[in-house]
């Protein structure tokens, strides 16, 4: 099996993305340490849809953890705007923290099948082709435990409108869309100062 890093999973290293920002490791690196994680025996885990899956690989980097707790002492301090993850898809609202969240323990690599990855780049064709893949990596997310926080409402509606949005075109699970929100109602994302 073989896994590679995607254009679009790149934006874990842009600063002021939304997601994950990865740190202490290149794209090649990691994509090196998922492959050896495979041939070591790792199983993937099941993901929201079929064509979805999860590696998750200890975390040995300064990455931080995605996303935070909301409190009485810091919900002050979130922040929200529309933005699109990349030209040509629809701008959604999201809120966010702006300081450090803890250092993760945890990194989830989430991956897209081939056969996927090739269905949705025919909406971006200005976009990389699709690398020579089994799985191809599309973001990651680093978490305190080696389990898959639930997918943003937000992502979950986008999906569902379609590839033309930028989703995937995977219909709302309303049990997966409940437990979203009570978790996304608690915790926000968080992102480096604007400073940074």
């Amino acid at each position: 099996m073989q896994i590679a890093m995607t254009d679009f999973a790149r934006r874990n290293w842009q600063p002021r993305a939304s997601g994950t920002l990865i740190e202490g490791i290149s794209p090649e690196e990691l994509t090196d340490r998922c492959n050896a994680a495979i041939a070591g025996g790792a199983a993937l885990a099941d993901g929201y849809a079929p064509f979805c899956k999860h590696l998750f690989l200890e975390n040995d980097t300064p990455t931080r953890c995605g996303f935070a707790p909301i409190t009485p002492e810091n919900a002050h301090l979130l922040r929200s705007g529309y933005a699109a993850r990349r030209e040509g898809e629809m701008a959604v609202l999201e809120r966010w923290f702006e300081g450090e969240a803890p250092v993760a323990r945890w990194l989830d690599v989430i991956l897209y099948s081939h056969a996927q990855l090739v269905a949705e780049a025919a909406d971006y064709p200005e976009e990389q082709g699709v690398p020579d893949c089994d799985w191809g990596v599309v973001s990651i997310i680093g978490t305190l435990e080696p389990v898959e926080p639930p997918m943003p409402p937000i992502t979950q509606w986008r999906n569902a409108l379609g590839r033309a949005a930028g989703g995937s075109g995977q219909e709302i699970d309303p049990d997966a869309y409940a437990r979203a929100v009570a978790f996304w109602d608690r915790h926000a994302a968080v992102r480096p100062p604007e400073d940074t």
